[in-house]
């Protein structure tokens, strides 16, 4: 990722990369790593540990992180029906960790619970990075992030790195590995900030309820998982939850304007 942000950055400035204040260099710091180092490195975690689908359920809270991060920052005021969606995914949350937890499977669960984690500073990256983003643009911001949080990320797994035979990997996983770092991390982080700086962050939110049923089918089709009733509940009561929360007629949020 950090290569290919290097690349874009080349290819749109050529070596005169942007410069940015002290201010927003720090601030690129703190998103860098929130976003790409601890929202990265948890959701691996969390999806090493649980399924493709419950990390996706898991993940579609972000709306609830989102308001909540947006009210602690006091540029949104919930009002009484976004506190009661908060409260029904809160409910479908823990009705959709019931299913493994009474079933003994602490492992899935405890992998659940850092994908909560990791869906609360993916929420905080996004509402952090929108300032920036009207600022600097969306390729400055998510490639300078990427570049910074990519150093701690890399020097935490080298020993693990390096201990992999990559030869001996099947064309497969190759497959999976360029996908998920060209495609789904760079290009989907890259499309993320550009459509936050576009449509804003409220409004770009609710497309993340694509990825349960996306994930789900897929996970069914080629991972063989199975949905019990209760899993399947709590999966739409949070999702419920999350709904109420973000379309409860609250206003676009007016975010403060970056200090020099």
């Amino acid at each position: 990722m950090p290569l290919c942000a290097a690349a874009l950055l080349t290819y749109r400035h050529g070596l005169a990369w942007p410069r940015v204040s002290r201010a927003d260099a720090w601030r690129l710091v703190v998103i860098g790593l929130s976003g790409h180092l601890l929202h990265v490195g948890l959701v691996t975690y969390g999806i090493f540990l649980s399924t493709a689908f419950s990390s996706s359920v898991i993940l579609a809270c972000g709306p609830v992180f989102t308001l909540l991060i947006l009210r602690a920052m006091r540029v949104e005021t919930l009002r009484r029906m976004q506190v009661i969606g908060v409260a029904i995914a809160l409910v479908g949350v823990l009705l959709f960790l019931s299913d493994k937890m009474f079933g003994g499977r602490w492992r899935a669960s405890g992998g659940d619970l850092v994908l909560l984690l990791a869906a609360s500073c993916f929420s905080y990256y996004t509402v952090a990075a929108k300032p920036l983003i009207d600022r600097l643009g969306s390729v400055t911001v998510m490639t300078y992030a990427t570049m910074i949080g990519a150093v701690p990320l890399v020097a935490i797994n080298l020993q693990a790195g390096i201990a992999i035979d990559w030869a001996a990997l099947p064309a497969t996983v190759w497959l999976g590995v360029l996908w998920a770092v060209i495609i789904s991390a760079f290009g989907g982080w890259l499309t993320w900030a550009w459509i936050n700086g576009v449509r804003g962050v409220a409004r770009t939110a609710p497309l993340i309820y694509l990825m349960p049923p996306v994930a789900g089918f897929v996970s069914w089709a080629i991972g063989g998982e199975i949905f019990t009733a209760v899993k399947l509940l709590g999966a739409a009561i949070t999702l419920a939850g999350v709904a109420v929360a973000q379309f409860a007629g609250s206003p676009a949020p007016v975010y403060p304007a970056p200090l020099d």
